[in-house]
């Protein structure tokens, strides 16, 4: 099914906060999987990482991922959406700074390193189970 409003507000009401989500993606033949704090915002996860990363390096030769967390699995596309301090990036990275406000100037972010960068994760299926009831998504 489509989202409807009602699956979009679970969603909104489930994820759109800071979430743990565990990350995974294709490094070589083998699969490689990490937690990142992430944040969930009209179909899709936004998450502050950095641009030499395994991750970034991994989704860049295939974007295709999967998350999970909560019971909640997806299927996804990645796209490093550049330098946090990008001009295009500020509307989210005003958000997320907020999100993340317990932990992100611990010291271990450096906005002006400018490989520290935003990574948008779009849904595009997911199956969400929300009070025994499953929803089969496509965004």
């Amino acid at each position: 099914m489509k989202i409807t409003k009602e699956v979009e507000e679970i969603m909104d009401r489930r994820f759109g906060h800071d979430t743990l989500l565990s990350v995974a993606t294709i490094d070589g033949n083998h699969p490689a999987v990490r937690i990142v704090n992430s944040y969930y915002e009209n179909g899709a996860f936004y998450t502050v990482t950095y641009a030499l990363s395994n991750k970034i390096k991994q989704i860049n030769k295939n974007p295709q991922i999967a998350i999970c967390c909560e019971w909640f699995t997806a299927n996804a596309i990645g796209e490093n959406l550049g330098w946090v301090r990008d001009e295009k990036n500020s509307e989210m990275m005003s958000k997320l700074r907020t999100v993340f406000d317990e932990w992100y100037d611990n010291g271990h972010t450096n906005e002006e390193d400018e490989n520290t960068c935003l990574l948008k994760i779009k849904l595009t299926d997911a199956v969400l189970f929300n009070h025994g009831t499953r929803y089969d998504i496509e965004f």
